[in-house]
């Protein structure tokens, strides 16, 4: 039986912090009590966590393990570590991009159109390819240097920080917009996820390891 992802954080939880109450389970899943109530019978029935009375849960003998950097990166949200998107206007020509990229030193400038809609990504190696180029860079549009949607990898605010590493390593970008999906199929801008993100969220979480990272 798979186990779900609330499942699959309780286990992460109760292997970090055993013995370990319902109600202190509940507490670090910023939930209530009775709704982790059914996921704690599973678990216990499939042998996974033993209980203890006035103890708590545990880890039974040979039960799977989700802990480590990759569960926690599973349990954070894109929502609560988004950063302000570099943008540039649809309109504005290459040399304004490559002024607002060193201007921002970003590594990528996210283009939108008027109503904030996500039109494009335009990266640093992009920009460098048109400037070395015998090309007229004020003359020259945005749209016709950037990678343009939907051949974009996105993130929305409920992704996972997991999700959001794994896209960043798949397809070799160093950030990634947050969109929000509104009624209209254009994508809106709402904020950006990069590698140095990722960076900070290591370095300062306390993992399992006392403060090491592995």
């Amino acid at each position: 039986m798979d186990l779900t992802e609330r499942q699959r954080q309780i286990v992460a939880i109760v292997g970090e912090r055993a013995p370990i109450t319902g109600e202190q389970i509940a507490d670090s899943l910023a939930t209530a009590r009775a709704t982790i109530r059914s996921d704690l019978a599973v678990l216990t029935m499939m042998g996974i966590l033993g209980a203890k009375p006035r103890v708590g849960y545990y880890l039974q003998d040979g039960a799977p393990v989700y802990g480590g950097v990759r569960h926690l990166l599973a349990a954070d949200l894109v929502r609560d570590h988004q950063g302000v998107p570099i943008v540039v206007p649809e309109q504005c020509c290459a040399y304004d991009a490559v002024v607002t990229l060193f201007l921002e030193d970003v590594g990528s400038l996210f283009v939108v159109r008027d109503d904030g809609q996500l039109a494009g990504v335009v990266s640093r190696k992009d920009l460098l390819k048109v400037t070395i180029g015998k090309n007229d860079l004020h003359q020259l549009p945005i749209s016709m240097v950037m990678t343009r949607m939907p051949n974009i990898a996105t993130v929305t605010p409920d992704d996972s920080l997991l999700y959001a590493a794994e896209l960043l390593i798949r397809f070799q970008v160093d950030s990634l917009p947050v969109i929000r999906q509104d009624a209209d199929p254009a994508p809106i801008l709402v904020g950006r996820i990069t590698k140095t993100t990722i960076v900070r969220w290591l370095v300062a979480r306390d993992g399992p390891t006392g403060g090491k990272v592995l």
